[in-house]
């Protein structure tokens, strides 16, 4: 069996007998009446309306993605972007010179076809071709397991050749775009309205992550890419809208694993006048609509656990999960030794003595409490160390009106009573700066700009950050986040 730079040189020959015929193998335009779907479809409605006169004539165009030769009639696959048709081309139809031409074709080549539809011996609506246009010459031959590319390191790296393959994978990614539509639909059905913030950032605020710097030359400066939208969004609070979202890419500098990317896209959106029980409401009805539109259903598989999407979600304290899951009340270890000695009791091997208590309930709840978490559920009332952008819960010292949601056991998004007071907010980001100083590396950024905008006022805000990447792996029923991401970070070969 040839090579694959032997194919390649037996496909630039074909391309050069092509061109030597007068023939433009990569024009700029092509006549197509109908897609794949909708030719057969035209066909069907001929059909149905008593199939009177002539039968339709379609051109369609796409990609060759099988061949068969009869001897003096061929019969041609092609694909595009709404699925497959069949093509019949005939020599006694389309001529002698037009149908040996058919022998400098190859998979993978894209071609339009134009004559009229019929149904075959064995049903199949065809296009009887009475011309066809070559489109586009492939210089390389598709994979070889034409249908269905199954190597992981070829599916990731060569993602068109994945697309090109594996129907099921283009569903993912149209399902995904689905998702965003119905989710602004959602939003701007309520009255927020969508805008746009930096990417390139002075400071890398609104969350504990590693950025990644980058130097501007024209103002010899550093910046960061965003690793959150949340501080300007929360300017436009200030500012004097209601309600924003923003629908963007972050990027942290940090590990990759199944339900991690170094580059991910989150929706966060700030409502004035709501705290976080109303931005729970709005989360479990949205979530639910989204699939209601997108999946025309409120349940989602995902391995072999039926999510039901439908509000109400399960609400539980932290603390209450911790007792349930794990028999652990963190009331009663209200000292960071105290806690950890517990922890390290029950056999937790990778304690770091520098964890605050808040961040040894966190790794707590990750252990013992996330997992079980399969349907949807709210997860309330974190520990203040941890949440330094949230409101204070009044009567319950040490803990923030902040919940995170869960489903299928892993996190989904995050949500605060954001903290309007200037005072307060600047001292927690003194705390967090102490905690960088003594060598903590997941910590809040102090902004002073934001704190300047804090000082002119801020109305009470709900606000909530979700994963577009996480939310469509859960209603595609994808185990791996580079499954849902066309180009996932991948090391680079050589």
């Amino acid at each position: 069996m040839p090579g694959e730079e032997e194919l390649i040189q037996l496909r630039i020959e074909k391309l050069q007998r092509l061109q030597a015929r007068g023939i433009d193998v990569y024009p700029a335009r092509a006549a197509r009446t109908h897609d794949a779907i909708g030719a057969k479809a035209a066909f069907e409605r001929w059909e149905a309306d008593g199939a009177q006169g002539d039968a339709p004539a379609a051109s369609v165009a796409g990609r060759i993605t099988a061949m068969r030769d009869m001897g003096k009639a061929s019969f041609l696959d092609v694909t595009d972007g709404s699925g497959r048709i069949q093509c019949y081309v005939k020599k006694d139809i389309i001529g002698e010179e037009a149908y040996a031409g058919l022998a400098d074709l190859d998979l993978g080549d894209f071609l339009s076809v134009t004559g009229p539809l019929f149904r075959t011996r064995t049903q199949e609506i065809t296009v009887e071709a009475r011309s066809y246009q070559v489109l586009a010459k492939a210089l390389r031959p598709p994979p070889e397991k034409w249908h269905g590319v199954e190597d992981i390191e070829i599916r990731y790296r060569q993602r068109y050749l994945d697309l090109m393959a594996n129907a099921e994978v283009r569903d993912i990614f149209r399902t995904r775009a689905a998702i965003v539509s119905a989710m602004r639909r959602h939003l701007d059905g309520r009255g927020f309205i969508e805008v746009e913030t930096p990417v390139l950032q002075p400071e890398a605020g609104g969350a504990a992550a590693t950025p990644f710097t980058t130097h501007h030359r024209a103002l010899d400066q550093d910046f960061f890419l965003r690793i959150s939208l949340e501080l300007h969004l929360k300017r436009l609070i200030i500012g004097g809208y209601d309600r924003v979202y923003e629908i963007g890419r972050i990027f942290r500098n940090e590990g990759v694993s199944w339900k991690y990317n170094t580059e991910f896209t989150m929706l966060e959106m700030y409502e004035a006048y709501a705290d976080y029980n109303d931005v729970a409401r709005n989360v479990e009805e949205m979530v639910s609509s989204i699939a209601q539109q997108v999946l025309g259903t409120t349940t989602a598989q995902f391995e072999e656990h039926t999510i039901d999407l439908a509000p109400p979600w399960k609400r539980i304290t932290m603390r209450e999960a911790l007792i349930e899951h794990a028999g652990i009340d963190f009331a009663e270890f209200r000292t960071r030794e105290k806690l950890y000695e517990e922890l390290h009791r029950r056999g937790f091997a990778d304690l770091d003595p520098g964890w605050s208590w808040g961040k040894l309930i966190d790794e707590a709840v990750s252990h013992y409490v996330e997992p079980k978490l399969i349907q949807p559920t709210f997860l309330l009332d974190y520990p203040k160390e941890i949440s330094p952008l949230a409101k204070s819960k009044p009567g319950e010292d040490g803990i923030v009106e902040r919940f995170e949601f869960f489903i299928a056991g892993f996190e989904m998004g995050n949500a605060y009573s954001e903290l309007n007071d200037p005072v307060d907010q600047r001292e927690r980001f003194e705390a967090q700066r102490r905690l960088a100083a003594a060598g903590i590396e997941e910590v809040e950024t102090l902004d002073e700009d934001f704190l300047i905008a804090l000082e002119h006022g801020m109305p009470p805000t709900g606000g909530l950050g979700i994963g577009i990447d996480r939310l469509t792996m859960i209603l595609t029923g994808q185990r791996s986040i580079r499954e849902v991401i066309l180009f996932p970070a991948l090391r680079r070969k050589d």
